[in-house]
């Protein structure tokens, strides 16, 4: 393997470049069976392989599973709520980051949680005034 930026070749499998320690993940540069010198006027053959990089959203994936854990955690009062409002802010942070697609599906997931929170909240405050109504 040679170096693209400085042409030093490196044992195959490297992944830094031992002469100038460019990453040799950006572009693994091979020569063919080609000779070593060429004669002037002919042309040498290089294989360039880009390998591909995966590209990570930590804090999209985050709020989708705060926010899936807080579907089935609402009805909880304040573990719910606490679950709820970290998975909808991760979520849309992670928004503004690449993929996006957990991102959005998590923002999604804290909106029908915080339909869901609303309602538990709604049907604690019915039960109590309800009690109250009883009792006084």
């Amino acid at each position: 393997m040679f170096c693209p930026k400085c042409g030093t070749e490196n044992p195959d499998g490297a992944q830094f470049c031992a002469s100038c320690g460019n990453s040799a993940g950006a572009a693994i540069i091979e020569r063919d069976a080609a000779p070593a010198v060429s004669a002037p006027g002919t042309t040498q053959v290089v294989n360039v392989q880009m390998q591909g990089v995966v590209q990570k959203n930590g804090l999209g994936t985050a709020g989708f599973v705060l926010a899936l854990i807080g579907v089935f955690t609402s009805w909880v009062p304040a573990l719910g709520w606490i679950v709820w409002l970290l998975g909808a802010i991760l979520s849309v942070v992670g928004i503004f980051r690449v993929p996006r697609g957990l991102a959005i599906a998590g923002t999604v997931l804290s909106f029908i949680d915080l339909i869901l929170l609303l309602a538990v909240v709604s049907a604690c405050s019915a039960v109590s005034v309800g009690a109250a109504s009883l009792m006084g």
